[in-house]
């Protein structure tokens, strides 16, 4: 493992780390929703893991966060993205970044409650904002 404290690391990196902790988790939760055919599973999982739905769910719990989580996610939000996916908006962008870098600061201090805590209130708001839609 890493010798770095998550605290030293960059925050796309975080970012980088959250991204594949947050799509997994994803995946185990709509698995776990009986979803058995793989194309459901993807467009599925794509609703959940897009920068649009990200922000969002990162906007319904910044309340819920504490002081250290709040900072994890000033640094992700600011940090310097070199690139834009063809498909997003570039605050949307910025927010799904924090929202992983905060995932993967989480994953990376060992604090896996708190990372089923977080996925788990980004559930709760994507599904909110489902049922609006």
């Amino acid at each position: 493992m890493n010798n770095q404290r998550p605290e030293e690391l960059p925050s796309l990196v975080l970012a980088y780390v959250g991204d594949a902790v947050y799509e997994l988790a994803i995946r185990e939760f709509l698995i776990g929703q009986g979803l058995g055919k793989v194309n459901r599973l993807h467009r599925e999982a794509v609703r959940y893991v897009k920068a649009a739905a990200q922000a969002k769910a990162l906007f319904a719990m910044e309340e819920k966060l504490t002081e250290e989580e709040l900072a994890v996610v000033r640094r992700g939000r600011n940090a310097k993205i070199a690139s834009l996916p063809k498909n997003a908006d570039f605050m949307d962008y910025r927010h799904a970044t924090a929202l992983e870098a905060l995932i993967g600061y989480l994953h990376l201090q060992g604090k896996q409650e708190r990372v089923q805590t977080i996925v788990g209130l980004a559930l709760e708001a994507i599904a909110k904002g489902r049922q609006a839609n």
